[in-house]
């Protein structure tokens, strides 16, 4: 069974950018629930899968809507919280130079907000890097997981009113704004993108537990 990893944080430690009271809702609640759902269809088909990247994918792969949901929920929950970080910082190294070609972080900055406030209802606005090692920044609906679409994930902002309602009430573009500029964590994007070009491991969802 796949288990609610802990935050890598107090639920305080994002401040005032995002609440404790958000934090402990979203985690505590929304995330526990998409886990326990995915753990509930797993169960009732008698399937012990060995991870949960694996389950998203075929569930993909089948048309399995209900479990891709739940599935997919799950892991991009879990690779938001690895995202945000107390003090994000700023990029460096070679994820500081893809970022160049967008004419630098303030460039950058607009496309993820305007993205992500003209995505249309639920979902995620996330920063890739593709096949050629360049940044693209892009939105899926829903429970839809960069995870199962070309290029590979290294930043990510959840979109779902349940992230920000509590704290920015219907202000999506100022949460996207202060989420960027306060708790992107930058070290973690690096990480992803170092992973995709074969150095390293890229985030994979803790593995399920007898």
């Amino acid at each position: 069974m796949f288990k609610l990893p802990d935050l890598p944080y107090g639920y305080d430690a994002l401040q005032p950018t995002i609440s404790e009271l958000t934090m402990r809702t979203h985690h505590d609640k929304h995330h526990a629930a998409y886990v326990n759902t995915t753990n509930q269809i797993l169960g009732e088909r008698g399937e012990t899968p060995s991870s949960l990247e694996d389950v998203i994918r075929a569930a993909k792969d089948k048309g399995e809507q209900r479990l891709f949901n739940q599935s997919g929920q799950a892991w991009n929950h879990a690779f938001f919280w690895a995202c945000m970080a107390p003090q994000g910082g700023r990029p460096s190294g070679a994820l500081a130079e893809a970022i160049a070609q967008f004419g630098g972080l303030d460039q950058l900055k607009s496309k993820f907000v305007a993205e992500g406030v003209g995505h249309f209802a639920s979902g995620w606005v996330w920063l890739i890097a593709d096949r050629s090692g360049a940044l693209k920044v892009t939105s899926t609906h829903d429970a839809d997981t960069a995870l199962v679409h070309e290029g590979a994930p290294l930043l990510v902002c959840d979109l779902w009113e349940h992230a920000y309602y509590l704290d920015y009430k219907n202000d999506r573009k100022g949460f996207l704004e202060h989420w960027f500029d306060t708790v992107a964590n930058w070290s973690f994007a690096e990480q992803q993108l170092q992973a995709a070009k074969g150095q390293g491991q890229a985030y994979r969802y803790p593995a399920p537990q007898a």
